[in-house]
């Protein structure tokens, strides 16, 4: 009996969900934790990366597990062909390590971004969402590991539960995906119509994508949920027949050729006519010491912490308004958080990651005018400030290295400026 790896972190859950699939599907589920042995995990026949909120979702959903070596592992197996599914947290994981879309040297290639949920122009919503979904399979069924019992635009209808599931992929990348046959499952009506609006596309996602693979179609990133229903069989069905069928072999690895274009990260300036906070938490941030330790199983020795940044443009008084805002408790809880300066170490480098949709900035200027009555507040930036102390013996190839595991900010759907340390006198 085929044996199938139910990969678990940290925060995750849908482990007997997945069992029970990999068992409908005639295969033997082998629970297998991040820590576990990894000679184990190689004499498996493939592997199911389960949902859920590994390492709490802290920085990014996905991200910190994406560097834990045993996605090196999991790597090195798919490259011997072995079948991979990443659901939901699974797929963000996936994402995160660049094996889907797989470009040369796994290189970062998309963003799973929070959910927006959209119609005719009107944005109706973000954040969490559950519900049933209609997917259309839109490949040919053998061109990938996972599609080998569904019929070409067979629907299928299957739950979905995930915050951060709209697919992020550069136009010309996106092409490409779509003609070698990496966009599998896309979202429709229960006719198979696709439309880019909500309720039909449930996420924003661009191309309606619910799903997309790797050039060799043996790594599956999918957001909705097809272990959870009889509905979702196929895919593991799939799956077993895949492997019975001799594919799971050694072959050239395949990549998906799309020149990445280099991140570039700039330098901040405040608009004009615009105050700032910057609030620290009295509490410990497990977020900044789950990054620390994250870059430290990398080799990468650099001290963490995290501010969150206000930038608040307006056409009032400054002292007035700034005390109105700090007074009315929207933008921090002022029993875990306070205002805070920053120090003037030289050692410390400072990265402001702004979401390229700033939901959080739109809600909180709607409340601060709405409910507070604010009026003279014209616009609200939310960013997150990364402090960054390294070794001074080896500042700048350390600060690159870091910039290269992507752990504070996804450049598809986020933006990293420099900020400015604070004079010294």
């Amino acid at each position: 009996m085929n044996k199938i790896a139910i990969l678990q972190f940290p925060g995750s859950n849908c482990e007997i969900e997945s069992a029970a699939a990999v068992k409908r599907a005639g295969m033997q589920p082998v629970e297998f934790l991040w820590n576990g042995d990894y000679s184990h995990l190689k004499a498996l026949d493939g592997y199911v990366i389960v949902g859920g909120f590994s390492y709490e979702d802290r920085s990014r959903a996905g991200v910190i597990a994406s560097l834990d070596p045993v996605m090196e592992i999991i790597r090195q197996e798919s490259e011997k062909g072995k079948p991979v599914l990443g659901i939901c947290n699974g797929a963000q994981i996936l994402v995160e390590t660049g094996m889907v879309p797989a470009l040369p040297r796994y290189r970062l290639g998309m963003a799973l971004a929070p959910n927006r949920r959209e119609k005719d122009g009107h944005l109706l919503g973000t954040g969490f969402y559950n519900v049933f979904a209609h997917l259309r399979m839109g490949v040919d069924p053998k061109s990938t590991a996972f599609t080998r019992h569904l019929e070409p635009e067979e629907v299928i209808r299957i739950p979905l539960a995930h915050a951060e599931g709209r697919y992020v992929i550069p136009e010309p990348l996106l092409g490409q995906m779509v003609a070698n046959g990496q966009t599998p499952f896309q979202y429709c009506d229960r006719e198979g119509r696709i439309e880019d609006s909500f309720p039909t596309n449930p996420n924003g996602s661009v191309h309606n994508l619910a799903a997309v693979t790797n050039p060799r179609g043996n790594v599956m990133a999918i957001m909705p949920h097809p272990e959870r229903v009889p509905a979702g069989n196929p895919i593991f069905s799939s799956m077993r027949a895949y492997i019975e069928s001799g594919h799971a072999q050694p072959s050239a690895t395949k990549f998906c050729p799309f020149e990445r274009p280099e991140i570039s990260v700039g330098n901040f300036a405040p608009q004009s006519h615009s105050f700032e906070l910057l609030i620290d938490m009295i509490i410990t941030d497990n977020t900044a010491l789950s990054v620390q330790k994250a870059l430290q199983v990398a080799g990468i020795k650099a001290g963490i912490a995290r501010k969150t940044h206000w930038e608040i443009s307006h056409s009032g008084e400054e002292a007035v308004l700034r005390n109105s805002v700090n007074q009315c408790g929207e933008l921090f809880n002022s029993n875990k958080e306070y205002v805070c300066d920053l120090s003037s170490d030289p050692s410390t480098v400072r990265i402001l990651v702004h979401d390229h949709e700033d939901f959080t900035g739109k809600q909180k200027l709607e409340t601060l005018r709405n409910r507070f009555h604010l009026n003279a507040v014209s616009n609200i930036r939310h960013s997150t400030l990364w402090e960054i102390t390294l070794p001074h013996s080896d500042h700048g190839p350390t600060l690159q290295k870091l910039i290269d595991t992507h752990i504070l900010w996804n450049p598809f759907s986020q933006s990293a400026r420099y900020y400015p340390s604070p004079d010294v006198n």
